[in-house]
Formats: C-alpha cells, sequence, structure tokens
C-alpha cells in the first residue's frame, strides 16, 4: 500500500524533452561500447521503424540490431516511450524548411513545408501514431511548428486566426499523408505495388451489387479527376486541397479586412 501511494503522488511523465535529463555520454563510460551512443540508438530505432513498424519494435530487438545487450540501450535511454521520442523529433530534422524572413511569397513557402511533410508521413508510416501521443516538444519539431507559425503569420490574418488556418492546412497534411502512408504500407504488406492493390481492391468492391450505386460515383469522380496510376491521383488530390485551403487563407485575410474597415467607413460617411 505504501508503495502504491508513493507511485501516485509521483507526476506522470510528460516528455523525455522536459525532465531534467542531459543525453549521456557515448565512448567506453560505464564499459558500455565505444561505438554506442544515443544518436546510433535513434538512427537504428529509426530504421527498424521503417522497416518493420511500431508493432514489431522492441528493445531487445533494437539490441540484436545493433549487437549489444538491451541493458546497454538502457544506459542511455529510460524507457521504449523515451526513445521513440527521441525516434520521432529526429525525423522532423528531415524537413527542409523555409526561411520566414526571406523574401518569398508566403503561398509558396505554405506549399513547401505542407509537401515535406506529407511527405515525412508517407516516408515514416509510424510517425503519424507517435505524433498524436507525445507532446511534440523536442528541439526539431519546435523548429518546425515555430517556422510554420512564422509563415502563416505572413498571411496578413489577425492574430486570432491564426491557429484556426494552422490546424486547416496541417490537420488536412496530416490526415493526407497517414491515409496515403498506410495505403502504401498495406500495398507492401500484400506484396503488390500500390497500383495493383487498388485495382484488386476494386475488382473485389465489384462482386457486391449494393455498392454498384457508389462505385460508379466513384468512377465517374476517378475519370474526371484523371490520373493513371495511384501516385498521379494522390498527388493531384493534394495539391488541389492544398490550393483550396490557401485560396481559403486568402479569402478570410480579404473578409478580416473589409470587416475592419466597415465601420470606419460607416464613421465617415456619418459625418
Amino acid at each position: 500500500m505504501v508503495r502504491a501511494a508513493g507511485r501516485a503522488e509521483r507526476p506522470a511523465r510528460t516528455s523525455v524533452w522536459v525532465e531534467g535529463k542531459t543525453p549521456r555520454g557515448g565512448g567506453a563510460r560505464g564499459g558500455q561500447p565505444a561505438s554506442l551512443d544515443r544518436d546510433r540508438i535513434t538512427e537504428v530505432t529509426v530504421r527498424l521503424l521503417d522497416a518493420e513498424g511500431l508493432a514489431k519494435f522492441s528493445m531487445r530487438r533494437l539490441a540484436a540490431e545493433l549487437k549489444v545487450t538491451a541493458m546497454s540501450v538502457y544506459w542511455y535511454v529510460d524507457t521504449k516511450d523515451d526513445l521513440l521520442e527521441l525516434a520521432l523529433d529526429a525525423v522532423y530534422g528531415e524537413l527542409e524548411l523555409p526561411d520566414p524572413d526571406a523574401d518569398e511569397d508566403w503561398q509558396d513557402q505554405l506549399r513547401a513545408i505542407a509537401t515535406g511533410y506529407r511527405a515525412l508521413l508517407v516516408r515514416h508510416h509510424w510517425a503519424s501514431s507517435l505524433a498524436g501521443t507525445f507532446l511534440n516538444i523536442g528541439p526539431r519539431s519546435v523548429t518546425f511548428s515555430r517556422t510554420v507559425q512564422r509563415v502563416i503569420r505572413r498571411t496578413g490574418l489577425p492574430t486570432h486566426r491564426l491557429a484556426g488556418a494552422i490546424s486547416a492546412v496541417f490537420q488536412f497534411v496530416y490526415g493526407f499523408g497517414t491515409i496515403e502512408g498506410h495505403f502504401t504500407l498495406r500495398s507492401a504488406a500484400a506484396g503488390m505495388s500500390p497500383d495493383a492493390y487498388f485495382q484488386q481492391a476494386l475488382s473485389s468492391l465489384q462482386e457486391s451489387p449494393e455498392l454498384d450505386d457508389v462505385l460508379e460515383e466513384s468512377r465517374e469522380i476517378m475519370r474526371a479527376r484523371g490520373g493513371s496510376t495511384v501516385e498521379e491521383m494522390y498527388e493531384r488530390d493534394f495539391h488541389f486541397g492544398l490550393d483550396v485551403l490557401i485560396a481559403g487563407i486568402v479569402a478570410m485575410v480579404d473578409r478580416e479586412a473589409g470587416a475592419a474597415s466597415a465601420p470606419a467607413e460607416a464613421e465617415s460617411g456619418g459625418r
């Protein structure tokens, strides 16, 4: 009972980044292999997650890949969650982010960030799940978030509209990249190309007469959309969806400006 009470009094773990920890050193400290350090462990973790996914990942599997004991890994990280959080932040470092202070169109910068983020989610299919699990306050993640905020500020939206605009764009990108990544993963698991998997799925649906109306409507939309491969369809849909959102931001900037100028015009007209 005393132990249970003691555990209840300890605060819940929030993030490896806010617990006052400093990375443990590499080298032969504590009898650990000289080639092992936190960066090396994180790098191999990312590679394993890409190849095998979250479900198969374990500290034992990681240790075997590193050719060390599991206890050697625990010298550098306390828990599996710590390591997954480090891996998530590491992949954010792959993003090529624009300079918000550069003399560039904010729309081009926003498109570049969104396109890169979508590619990251497809390339690292496990990242979307972890992004919804952790606080995402590692240094690379924070750099990504701050860049997004600074670019969105350049749109001309008032401050109280910025969070909504960021959510609209990046929840779209998150959802799109997650679905695309999972589709690619399912295709690979079936031993098929995305195109072959897509065609097989359509053929299976055609065997269900109750879905004929839905399928015909879907075929009409796909024919009009164009694109002979799954990749082409994803590309066209993503960029058009992003264009819709950017056009919406521009329209909202104009609307906010019009709303702000209306009282002043009314006041001057009444004089």
